[in-house]
């Protein structure tokens, strides 16, 4: 069904699609998931494999360990990079200590580090939109970081500084909401008319597709539900959209439980989704939340099918094909999986 279904419905559930995890995520996660499976616990994580507190925890609770930097992981113990990325310098601080790595970083991150050694081997100035303090983009700027200057919103560009106004490039992380990032860009190109594009878009497919469907339904709703972690970039961007783009109101949640009855009061047309973090299974708690208050009509929002999917790290293949399992995980769609070399 689509948002133009029955307007008889006295309370319904608009549910966007796509929502929910990326093919970067699920990567990630399965990454982690089979390590532990054919290593055994513990299995040593570089920050949160992807930001969303209940796959966290439930890692955790399998033998995942947590850790801020390499220097907490055990000599010659076995380390995953989380889904965000990491710097030349962490990778070399985790070759000093022997550390067995797995680079679960989405392949969509690399391809914005490469960007970034590209145009810093041409010598550009290299304007890297995103949110200081990320891993994501503490990741893209250290690969160069003589090179790059961080742009957190397009309040920030009056302040940004260049050698040479004819070799300045922007790139951005991937996980921004598409309208500022273009508008950062639009005052960019206004301080430095020769700015240059990133070969292709940064802003990954996923970011853009959970925005593009909250932009379709907020604007019939009363209340927007996003379900996903307050450290999602990609997550907390859905909120903003959907404010932005007509709903009355708006709320992050990690969980159902998190849903305050005062919300819906009133409201007859709620709209869920969800980051590209975030499980199926805390989706559908929140419907079932939502039906309990009379949101029994569900009717689905979609506005893009995905089917792209990522082979699993390189450093994990060898143990999958002596298993006989190689890469044997649980696919929405195997036409389009693209190998990381």
């Amino acid at each position: 069904m689509t948002a133009t279904a029955s307007s008889t419905l006295t309370k319904r559930v608009l549910l966007a699609a796509p929502r929910g995890y990326c093919a970067g995520v699920d990567r990630a996660v399965v990454a982690v998931e089979k390590a532990l499976e054919h290593y055994g616990a513990p299995v040593y994580v570089r920050k949160e494999i992807v930001h969303n507190k209940h796959v966290v925890e439930t890692l955790r609770d399998r033998g995942a360990i947590f850790v801020n930097e390499t220097d907490e992981v055990p000599e010659g113990a076995r380390l995953v990079f989380s889904a965000h990325g990491v710097s030349p310098a962490v990778r070399a601080s985790a070759e000093s200590r022997n550390l067995d790595t797995i680079d679960a970083t989405c392949p969509l991150v690399t391809k914005v580090h490469k960007e970034a050694v590209r145009f810093a081997a041409d010598d550009y100035d290299i304007l890297l939109i995103g949110h200081t303090g990320h891993e994501e983009v503490e990741g893209t700027a250290g690969e160069a970081p003589d090179h790059v200057q961080v742009v957190n919103s397009p309040d920030e560009v009056d302040q940004v500084v260049v050698r040479d106004p004819a070799k300045v490039v922007w790139i951005s992380q991937t996980t921004l909401s598409v309208d500022e990032t273009m508008e950062t860009v639009r005052r960019l190109r206004d301080k430095f008319p020769s700015l240059q594009d990133p070969p292709s878009d940064d802003i990954c497919y996923a970011t853009q597709n959970r925005q593009v469907a909250v932009k379709k339904l907020a604007p019939e709703c009363d209340v927007v539900i996003v379900v996903g972690s307050a450290n999602s970039s990609n997550s907390v961007r859905l909120v903003e959209v959907a404010l932005q783009s007509g709903a009355r109101t708006s709320y992050r949640v990690d969980r159902a439980t998190e849903i305050q009855d005062e919300w819906l009061e009133g409201a007859t047309t709620v709209g869920v989704t969800s980051g590209a973090s975030v499980p199926e299974i805390l989706v559908s708690d929140v419907i079932a939340r939502l039906a309990a208050h009379g949101f029994a009509d569900v009717e689905e929002v979609r506005t893009a099918t995905e089917d792209l999917m990522f082979s699993l790290p390189r450093e994990l293949r060898p143990a999958l094909k002596a298993a006989g399992e190689v890469d044997q995980r649980p696919r929405r769609d195997k036409r389009k999986e693209l190998p990381l070399a």
